[in-house]
């Protein structure tokens, strides 16, 4: 499958490789349909998460263990429902990084909203937090590697 994304250029996916996030994203409800892309080399700290539906959409994460950040949280019912999870390991946490154009221009995620995303079904969504408890940890991030590397 083809598709042309106005960051990424012309780019030819396998649509084996669609995450579906069916409620869509909060500000994006109508883009449900997306390709993860990741920086050349071994170990990528920034991937872009491109719309399918609308090509000027392109979405810049990161996994949240490279701001050695933990999160301790639960879906609900119906996030449970949606993602289908069946195995916590299948799991792929993401946040999205946005540009602060304050005085000292810097690179912020969006913690009190990750994206959550079940990486067997190829399914997520946007998890909105009231509250952040955050604990920062040094984490061993080779799972983590695994389980984004099977989405790309």
């Amino acid at each position: 499958m083809e598709i042309t994304s106005s960051f990424l250029g012309k780019q030819f996916i396998d649509s084996n490789t669609i995450i579906n996030f069916p409620n869509g994203i909060p500000g994006f409800e109508d883009q449900t349909r997306f390709k993860l892309f990741h920086q050349e080399g071994d170990n990528p700290l920034i991937f872009w998460l491109q719309s399918l539906d609308d090509e000027s959409l392109t979405l810049s994460v990161a996994q949240p263990s490279i701001f050695n950040i933990n999160y301790n949280f639960e879906l609900n019912d119906a996030e449970e429902a949606i993602l289908g999870i069946e195995d916590i390991a299948d799991t792929l946490i993401l946040i999205i990084l946005h540009k602060d154009e304050t005085d000292q221009p810097t690179i912020k995620g969006a913690i009190k909203s990750p994206l959550v995303i079940n990486c067997t079904k190829r399914i997520g969504l946007q998890k909105v937090l009231g509250q952040v408890d955050q604990s920062i940890t040094l984490t061993e991030t080779s799972n983590e590697l695994h389980q984004i590397s099977s989405l790309v």
